[in-house]
């Protein structure tokens, strides 16, 4: 479980640097995005896999192409919301995903929750909307987008663990960065902008940052239960408004500031209820 939770402190750092990034990116098609933090990914994942003679086809394929798919419309739906709202909001949107894949998990995956950790999950989600102060008037396409985004980003949860062990973690990244190079390559080409100078080396700067976001991610999620690991995706939230502030000047009230807190303590006490309750059996 250590382990576990290690590996997603990492990718949720990961992924932060990957939100400033598309944030910068502001003027090109999202397809473009996705092309290009897929194709980063793959120039990591295929050479590991053929230097560890790992098999790329991989051992779960309906579950790797359904994880893959799943993965691609969150993506693609997240990066879109990050133009229509600030970078703080729309994370915070998007991570209402512990939440659906808590709800995926216990009809799917027959994981029991207890009550009390439905009150953190809600006390973690309402955390999340007073970072914005329960701002309604971000409700529109961004809005829509970040939360559909939120939903297959819980069935991604959901199908990481059905995958389990069963596939190296790269195997499973490698599907998915594939999946989204090939369909938003095709995707991209009537939208093409030809980057300029600083923008070569951020576009390029998505795929390693999602490599390394995913694939720990990946890891996290097959070391342990959905219900444990992704309540911890809250903590981009944490960090991708820790950046606003340091690089975009952003300002933050008190009840941001609170609704930080309660995040933060809600994620420790999930924590500490899973582990009182494995440490009964």
């Amino acid at each position: 479980m250590r382990k576990a939770i290690q590996f997603m402190i990492i990718s949720a750092l990961a992924f932060t640097l990957l939100n400033v990034g598309v944030k910068y990116l502001g003027k090109f098609n999202v397809y473009q995005i996705v092309c290009f933090r897929a194709l980063g990914s793959l120039f990591f994942t295929y050479p590991f896999l053929i230097k560890h003679n790992i098999s790329i086809v991989g051992n779960k394929v309906k579950l790797l192409l359904l994880r893959s798919a799943c993965g691609l419309i969150a993506m693609t739906l997240f990066f879109s919301s990050l133009k229509l709202l600030p970078a703080g909001t729309a994370v915070s949107i998007r991570y209402v995903a512990p939440i659906f894949a808590a709800i995926f998990a216990l009809f799917i995956l027959k994981e029991r929750i207890k009550p009390l950790q439905w009150l953190f999950f809600i006390s973690a989600f309402v955390g999340v909307l007073m970072l914005k102060g329960f701002d309604l008037s971000m409700i529109g396409l961004g809005f829509l987008m970040a939360i559909i985004s939120a939903v297959f980003t819980g069935l991604v949860f959901v199908v990481i663990r059905q995958i389990g062990n069963k596939d190296h973690p790269i195997v499973v990244v490698n599907y998915f960065m594939t999946m989204s190079f090939v369909v938003s390559g095709i995707l991209c080409i009537n939208y093409w902008i030809t980057p300029q100078g600083w923008e070569w080396l951020v576009l390029l700067s998505l795929g390693v940052t999602g490599y390394y976001g995913q694939v720990y991610m990946t890891k996290a999620m097959q070391q342990s239960e959905t219900r444990l690991v992704a309540p911890l995706k809250y903590i981009e939230v944490i960090f991708t408004m820790l950046v606003g502030v340091i690089w975009f000047q952003e300002g933050y009230t008190f009840m941001s500031v609170s609704g930080i807190l309660l995040i933060l303590v809600s994620l420790v006490m999930n924590v500490y209820v899973v582990n009182q309750k494995k440490n009964l059996k």
